[in-house]
């Protein structure tokens, strides 16, 4: 089966490279603007989405909000590929619910790698079983919902995953490369703060309903998930 992928994109010749690019890869269709990728959805579906934030109209960290806020189209994979390099947008849209973040200029062969990333993470996040459960903990994956015995949190798309993964390994160390290879989908080089700043989220949002500490730094190597 062909993947379909959008790209909205307003530079015509960029989309012409994705087009060109992604001929006999992907089925793929192109949009200069997010109102028109937003209303494309309300009739048609695609596997992943590549979203420039400069954009005539709706910008694209805007369209991303409200892709995540759609019961239909939150499960989305959506990279962002913009000239918009520096830090701070990048962790925005990170946060915001975007799986990948490409900075231009960039090559089809980087794209055309990480689409095929997003789309076999995005195959495993479907096979995941329903529910994860350690002690007073549940996340309720097909709910997309997390609760810490009857209080629920409320948890951005990447605190959500990395709890999860965590969970998933509980009482085990889960190294930093494991976590920014399988949340965030890619190596970061050098600076990764931003793995730092959503423990520490993380952590200030569990501990709002609980005095566990649920995660344990683990200095050198990573962060453990514990429920005692």
């Amino acid at each position: 089966m062909d993947y379909r992928v959008f790209v909205v994109e307003d530079d015509e010749s960029i989309r012409g490279l994705y087009e060109i690019a992604f001929e006999d890869k992907f089925d793929c269709k192109s949009f200069v603007t997010a109102e028109d990728m937003l209303d494309a959805l309300k009739n048609e579906s695609c596997d992943l989405i590549i979203l420039d934030l400069m954009l005539p109209g709706m910008d694209g960290l805007k369209a991303l909000s409200i892709l995540k806020q759609d019961v239909h189209t939150k499960d989305i994979p959506v990279i962002i590929a913009s000239a918009k390099g520096d830090e701070n947008i990048k962790v925005r849209g990170l946060d915001a619910g975007a799986d990948d973040y490409i900075s231009k200029p960039f090559g089809m062969l980087e794209v055309i790698a990480r689409v095929k990333a997003n789309l076999r993470k995005s195959g495993a996040k479907k096979s995941d079983e329903d529910v994860i459960c350690c002690g007073d903990i549940k996340i309720n994956n097909a709910e997309h919902t997390v609760y810490v015995g009857e209080n629920q949190i409320f948890l951005t798309l990447k605190e959500y995953n990395l709890l999860a993964l965590l969970m998933k390994n509980a009482e085990c160390v889960v190294n930093r490369d494991t976590i920014l290879s399988q949340v965030w989908d890619y190596e970061y080089v050098g600076e990764t703060r931003t793995l730092d700043m959503h423990i520490k989220s993380l952590r200030s949002k569990l501990a709002a309903v609980s005095d566990k500490q649920y995660i344990n730094t683990i200095r050198g190597v990573g962060y453990k998930f514990t429920n005692v």
